[in-house]
Order: structure tokens, then C-alpha cells, then sequence
């Protein structure tokens, strides 16, 4: 039997089909549309194996619309103007077309394109499937003319129902063998699959055909076997991607060194470029800790250095212990804002000359028109502090971006700017007397 498990078990009516109650529900749009007879052309966005395909073949069935499908990794435009060519024939046989795209994200703004008329003018109803953000991937006119509905991960009851009808299911090729699964394994391998049913009904072909002939339990043990084997989700520029850096990054900023190493290990498993995450180190030492402890940085452009001197896996092991400072260091973003906020001033303000007591004047000429003349040498005076002296453009004069927090290093470097601040202040004061 060569089809996969997955492919015999998909459900055969919309009462077979598991989870996303929030849209077949009695209270969901899709369950409306099929009470009111109104078909409706939509986006179905969410993970691998949470029934997107399925559910569209399931609500094409019951709506009475003829199904055509395509792949937007196979197709092109002109396998889009056969489809609706197909579909303005049945429109003049009085029947109604449903337009499946999986994958749709793949298919180029010019592809897309190609749909709008024709669903617009409702000669196809159109259903889109795609596991990226739609924001990102398809055209905002072809977002108007669908409703968009999002599908989550399989709830762990649902996986349980997939798995045991498997075991029972004549059709599944399981049934009838006899096959038992232990309720510590059936928990495990529920957990291990993430609401995935693909990945569930995969796992349990794949134990099932490691198992001797005449085991008729599946253990514990067959499934941890299975799991060694298993690549867990993540992917390169999507979704999963950037959502677990943020977790990294987050994790990192909370002070949580636990799970600012998990993250770290699972994007390593993934497949992520070391060096990537080293370089998203970097910035978290600036940006979250910045000088509420400065050895941060140079931890972090270390940890990277040995990573390149040594490559992996060894040179992973520096960057471990990069993430683990990092999350264990005090934290402040005093850096951060200060940078925000003068980065801020600088584009929304006009360019501003540079105050004449601080330009260069390596002329006679400069001189002559008393560039640098009235600019004091800092280590003249004491602690190396000109009290009063003011370093910004005039029209600028007191403005304050840094603001060191009360952690770590930057309590004492608080402290100092505090009392230099009160100089400056108790100075320029004198000069009004």
C-alpha cells in the first residue's frame, strides 16, 4: 500500500472531519455559508496537517461546487486560465466552481492578479491555502475579495480521535491487526506532533512498520525511538523562523536563562545559521543590556569570533555561553532609547552647525574668524570636567537622551552623570548672576 497513512484516513464527509470548530462549529462562518447555500471565496492561513486541504475538499463536497485544485508550486498562469475556462463552462452549465490553490503564497503578484476578475464576478469560488502570513505573501486585492480565517493546531482530543481510528480503521491498513497503544506512548506521541495530524498519522506508519511482527503493543520506548529520528518544526525566513529569534531574544531580555537556551538549541536543530543567531546576540548586548554591564558586548562579538575560528559544533558552545551571560547580565535599554530618541531629533530637525567654540580650526583663516576659540580643554580642569561648558548645537542646549538605569554598571555611571549634570547646572547659573 503506497499511499501514505495520512492520505487513506482523510475524512470522507465535513462529520468525520477533526478540530477548527471555529469555523465548522455550529456558531462558525463555513457551517453559515453551508445552512444559507452561499458559497464564499476565502484564504485558509495556518500549519502543516491541521486540515486545510481537507477542509476545503469537505466544504467544496457539501456545497455541491465542483472541486478543481492546483499546487502554486507546480502551476502557472496558464494552468490558472484552464481552471477558469473549465469553471465559466460549468457557469454556463449552471454549475458552480470551486477553485483550490495550495499553496498560494508561492504563486507571484502577477499570478495572483490573474484571479481578481473572476472572483470578483463570482464565475469561480475561490479557496487559497497557505501556511505564511497572508499580510506578507498575498496581494491586498486578492485579500479584499476573500475572508480570511486562520486554523490552529489540532487540540490534543483531536489527535487522540485520528490516532485511534487509525488503530481501527480497516481503510487505514492498521485495523485488524490488533494494534493496542500503551496510554503513556499515545500521550507522548500526542505531544510530540504539535497538532499536527500528518505528522501524527506519520509517526504512527512509521513505529508501526519499525515494530516486530508479533508485537501487538505499541510502548513507550517505540515512540521515544521514533522521536530521536524526528525533525521538529521550524523553517528558513517564515513564520516559525522569526517567531522563535523573538522567543530567543525575549527570553534573553527576561532574564531567563533556561529558556533563552532552549530556543537557542531548537533554532540550532533547525538548521539556523550559527552566525545569524550570533549576530542577533550582538544586538541583544546593546540593546538589553547595553551598559548596565558593557563585558556583554565584548562576550558576544567573542563568542562569534571563536564560533568562526572553530565552526560547528564546537564553536556553538561559545555561543551558548554568550546566550547564557547575556540572559543572567543586568539589563537596561538606556542605550537603546537614548539612540531612538537623538536618531529621532536628528531626522525631524534641521541640520545644525557645529557651535564655533568646538569646530576644527587648523587655519589662520579659521582662526581669524574665531573658530575654536573659546573651547577649554577638558584635562585642564578637574576630574577632566569643564562645568558649564556645552557641547550641543545651541538651539539643542539641555536636551538629555541617555538616561542609565539604577542596574548594574550603570547605577555608578547614573550617579556620575547625576553629579556632572549639577555642575553643569550650578555653572551655568553663576553665568546669570
Amino acid at each position: 500500500m503506497n499511499e501514505p497513512l495520512a492520505a487513506r484516513l482523510r475524512p470522507r464527509t465535513l462529520s468525520e472531519y477533526q478540530g477548527q470548530q471555529h469555523l465548522v462549529g455550529p456558531e462558525g462562518p463555513l457551517y453559515q455559508c453551508l445552512r444559507d447555500n452561499t458559497p464564499q471565496s476565502m484564504i485558509l492561513w495556518g500549519p502543516p496537517g491541521v486540515g486545510k486541504t481537507t477542509l476545503a475538499r469537505l466544504w467544496s463536497q457539501a456545497m455541491g461546487l465542483e472541486f478543481v485544485a492546483m499546487s502554486a508550486v507546480l502551476a502557472g498562469v496558464k494552468d490558472i486560465r484552464e481552471a477558469v475556462k473549465l469553471a465559466q463552462e460549468n457557469r454556463a452549465a449552471g454549475r458552480q466552481t470551486l477553485l483550490f490553490v495550495d499553496e498560494v503564497h508561492r504563486f507571484n503578484k502577477s499570478q495572483q492578479d490573474a484571479f481578481l476578475p473572476f472572483v470578483e464576478e463570482g464565475v469561480i469560488t475561490f479557496i487559497g491555502a497557505t501556511t505564511e502570513n497572508p499580510g506578507f505573501y498575498v496581494n491586498n486585492a486578492l485579500l479584499s475579495r476573500v475572508q480570511l480565517y486562520p486554523l490552529h493546531p489540532l487540540n490534543e482530543t483531536d489527535i487522540e480521535v485520528i490516532l485511534t481510528k487509525a488503530l481501527d480503521d480497516e481503510v487505514s491498513g492498521l485495523g485488524g491487526r490488533g494494534l493496542k497503544i500503551a496510554s503513556d506512548a499515545l500521550q507522548l506521541l500526542i505531544k510530540m506532533v504539535q497538532g499536527d495530524a500528518r505528522r501524527a498519522l506519520n509517526a504512527l506508519e512509521a513505529i508501526v512498520i519499525s515494530m516486530a511482527p508479533a508485537e501487538k503493543t505499541i510502548s513507550v520506548a517505540a515512540v521515544e525511538c521514533y522521536l530521536q529520528t524526528m525533525i521538529r518544526p521550524f523553517d528558513h525566513g517564515g513564520d516559525i523562523f522569526y517567531h522563535q529569534i523573538s522567543a530567543l531574544h525575549k527570553s534573553v531580555r527576561g532574564s531567563d536563562p533556561d529558556a533563552a537556551l532552549y530556543w537557542f538549541t531548537r533554532m540550532l536543530d533547525g538548521g539556523c545559521d550559527p552566525l545569524y543567531i550570533g549576530r542577533r546576540v550582538i544586538r541583544m548586548a546593546s540593546e538589553d543590556i547595553g551598559n548596565a554591564d558593557p563585558r556583554a558586548l565584548e562576550v558576544s562579538v567573542n563568542a562569534i569570533n571563536a564560533f568562526e575560528r572553530l565552526g560547528s559544533p564546537e564553536g556553538e558552545l561559545a555561543l551558548a555561553q554568550a546566550v547564557l551571560y547575556l540572559a543572567s547580565a543586568p539589563k537596561s535599554n538606556a542605550v537603546y532609547a537614548a539612540y531612538k530618541q537623538a536618531n529621532q531629533v536628528v531626522k525631524s530637525s534641521p541640520g545644525h552647525a557645529v557651535p564655533p567654540h568646538l569646530c576644527n580650526a587648523p587655519t589662520r583663516a579659521d582662526r581669524e574668524k574665531g573658530l575654536g576659540s573659546d573651547y577649554h580643554y577638558a584635562h585642564d580642569f578637574p576630574e577632566a570636567f569643564v562645568p558649564g561648558e556645552s557641547y550641543l548645537p545651541a538651539e539643542l542646549s539641555g536636551q538629555i537622551y541617555y538616561e542609565p538605569t539604577m542596574r548594574g554598571l550603570e547605577k555608578k555611571i547614573h550617579d556620575k552623570l547625576a553629579a556632572l549634570r549639577a555642575l553643569n547646572k550650578q555653572a551655568r547659573w553663576k553665568r546669570y548672576e
